[in-house]
C-alpha cells in the first residue's frame, strides 16, 4: 500500500518510528516532513498529506502531531479526504469500517508507540462496510450535511 506520512515537530520522533514500522511490513511510505523537532506549523504538513490522498498519489495518509486534532481539521479541507482522529485501535477500526477514513491522525503526546502501532494496524486491516455507511458518506461528499 502507498502511504504518505507527515508530522509537525511534536510528532516528529513518533512519525519516524511509525514510518519504520510500516516499511518493515512492506508498505511504500513517503515522508513529507517535518524533518526535525524544530518548531513548525502543522497545517503545512497536513496539507501535503491531504493533497496527496485527494489527488490519488497515495492510498492512505497518516498525520501525527501533539493531539492529531489540528492535523485532521486541515486534512479534511481536501476533496475526498476523510481524516479521523483515533485514540484506540477500536476507534481506528470503526473509522475504517464506518467512515472509510483514508487519513489517520493521532497524538504523539498522549499515546505510546505500542498503542500507535496497534491503531495503525487496526485502521489498515479493517475494510469499509459500505451499505448505510456509504449512503452517509455520499451525503458528506455532496455537502448535504447541515
Amino acid at each position: 500500500m502507498r502511504i504518505v506520512i507527515g508530522s509537525d515537530h511534536a510528532g516528529f520522533l513518533r512519525k519516524k518510528e511509525i514510518l519504520n514500522y510500516l516499511t518493515g511490513k512492506g508498505h511504500r511510505v513517503v515522508d513529507v516532513g517535518c524533518y526535525s523537532e524544530e518548531s513548525c506549523d502543522y497545517p503545512d504538513y497536513a496539507k501535503k498529506v491531504g493533497r496527496a490522498v485527494s489527488l490519488g498519489k497515495a492510498d492512505r495518509g497518516i498525520l501525527i502531531c501533539g493531539t492529531g486534532i489540528g492535523m485532521a481539521m486541515t486534512a479534511n479541507k481536501f476533496k475526498s479526504v476523510r481524516a479521523a482522529v483515533c485514540w484506540t485501535p477500536r476507534v481506528a477500526a470503526l473509522a475504517s469500517e464506518h467512515n472509510w477514513a483514508n487519513v489517520l491522525c493521532f497524538s504523539a503526546r498522549f499515546l505510546s508507540l505500542k498503542v500507535g502501532e496497534k491503531i495503525v494496524d487496526a485502521w489498515l486491516k479493517t475494510p469499509f462496510a459500505g451499505g448505510r455507511h456509504l449512503r452517509r458518506l455520499k451525503k458528506i461528499e455532496k455537502g448535504t450535511v447541515k
